[in-house]
């Protein structure tokens, strides 16, 4: 913050000289960017911000009030304008920090200034040279000719294709690339993805978020709103990873070529071996989904998807962060799961902010599923992804008393007589299970870890016990 005056007179201004000179930059040519009316400016001005802050709308309405048309000078007097109007706003004591600028939000163009350490690369030649592949093996792995599309025999693909059912009877298409391909993305994801930040609600595939900083962010609440996305990784469509890569410095071809490493087609031929379904709307969802995959979109199975899609979702974000935000709620995000939690009120809300939520999701290219909403309240069992919430994460009792139950019996009877889905290393699945109950409840976790020392598990005392610690 800064201060200003004459003599006795200070005031706190709420950004300082630097912070209002760049957001004044950043605005100004969001403003300038599209049609010139106080909503469309308030839209366009926080699409290219963290968050919707509370300035916005009054910023807009005196831009319009002092140029009634885009002034003819460009940016230069809308920079002096936005300065002025955020100097003169007082500081609260409770304000909060100064939003972030996030420049791919309202422009595609290339741009080398968002201070993201990507790796820098000017031309596919560069792109294939970095990677370690000639030209023509980049441009099969990222299939610019579209071959996977109609392709049949297998070893001719980049993916290898498997289904999941599900509950509502439609299958899950699994789209796993085949080794170089994975390789690959995961370069891109080590060398340009983890280095673009997601939006603070999205903890799903993010450094140091998880599951439990999910949950966590809705434990204790009366109320607790789940919603669900359908078909997440398929509705991204290459253009929108197109959008990400442009707007992360890279010239149009090399946009184009980590776009096509990173998206696919699923063959025809794959999807009309899927059993099809012929009645009401499962048959319509099988169609939608088809259309889907029929298009360049995320492939769920890649390592780069889950990156691609919550920066594809920022917007999505920003904007239900800030509803949830107006109406005294909290939000998050874990991949497909949006889940919001509040007072009791919520529950009279959720006729109004359902509708909300499904048409926000719809305009920013996304699909409310409206089969999979969840309300739970305080006087049940509240749970975010699996995990308890009614006061702080947790276990269900179920889960836990289960696993209490398979280390008694293979401690009495040997563990091979609890492995009963033959996994290949059954002593890491049970340990990793009990580490995931200590990272909710750390009390449940150490009278599982007691329960697991009594285990004989065929090799000399201690490496299991002294193999704990990594888990603290």
């Amino acid at each position: 913050m800064e201060q200003s005056g004459r003599g006795a007179a200070i005031i706190l201004t709420v950004y300082d000289a630097l912070t209002r000179r760049q957001l004044a930059r950043e605005l100004a040519d969001a403003f300038l960017a599209g049609p010139w009316n106080a909503e469309a400016l308030a839209e366009r001005g926080a699409g290219c911000l963290d968050r919707w802050p509370s300035w916005i709308v009054g910023l807009a309405l005196r831009v319009v009030a002092v140029h009634r048309s885009p002034p003819t000078a460009g940016s230069a007097e809308l920079d002096a304008l936005i300065e002025s109007f955020l100097a003169r706003r007082p500081a609260r004591s409770d304000a909060p920090a100064p939003p972030r600028i996030i420049r791919f939000l309202h422009d595609e163009r290339p741009r080398r200034d968002h201070g993201w350490s990507v790796t820098e690369i000017e031309s596919v030649p560069e792109l294939a040279q970095r990677l370690e592949l000639s030209d023509g093996q980049l441009a099969w792995l990222a299939d610019v000719r579209g071959w996977e599309r109609t392709v049949t025999a297998p070893r001719l693909r980049n993916y290898r294709y498997q289904t999941v059912p599900r509950r509502s009877g439609l299958v899950r298409v699994i789209e796993a690339p085949k080794a170089r391909l994975k390789e690959i993305q995961r370069w891109v994801l080590r060398e340009i993805l983890d280095h673009i930040p997601a939006h603070d609600a999205a903890h799903g595939f993010v450094s140091g978020r998880s599951v439990v900083s999910h949950a966590r962010l809705h434990a204790g609440q009366a109320v607790v709103l789940r919603l669900d996305l359908r078909d997440f990784f398929a509705s991204i469509v290459a253009g929108r990873v197109y959008g990400i890569f442009r707007a992360s410095g890279y010239p149009h071809a090399v946009a184009h070529a980590l776009t096509g490493v990173c998206t696919n087609v699923v063959p025809l031929a794959v999807w009309q071996q899927i059993s099809s379904e012929s009645s009401g709307a499962l048959a319509q969802n099988r169609f939608w989904l088809g259309r889907q995959l029929a298009t360049p979109h995320l492939p769920q199975g890649a390592p780069t998807s889950p990156a691609l899609a919550n920066l594809a979702a920022f917007r999505l974000d920003r904007r239900l962060a800030g509803l949830a935000g107006s109406l005294g709620l909290r939000y998050s995000r874990y991949a497909d799961d949006l889940t919001f939690s509040g007072s009791a009120g919520l529950r009279s809300q959720r006729t109004q902010l359902q509708p909300l939520v499904a048409r926000i999701a719809r305009e920013e290219g996304f699909v409310v599923n409206r089969e999979k909403s969840w309300l739970g309240t305080a006087a049940g069992r509240q749970s975010v992804c699996g995990v308890v919430v009614n006061v702080h994460p947790n276990v269900t009792r179920g889960e836990y008393d289960q696993l209490k139950a398979i280390l008694h019996n293979a401690a009495r009877h040997g563990p091979e007589s609890q492995n009963r889905a033959a996994v290949s290393d059954f002593e890491a699945h049970v340990r990793g299970r009990i580490a995931w109950v200590a990272s909710l409840n750390p009390d449940r976790g150490d009278k599982l870890r007691r329960r697991f020392t009594a285990i004989e598990w065929g090799h000399s005392p201690g490496i299991a016990g002294g193999a704990w610690d990594a888990d603290r």
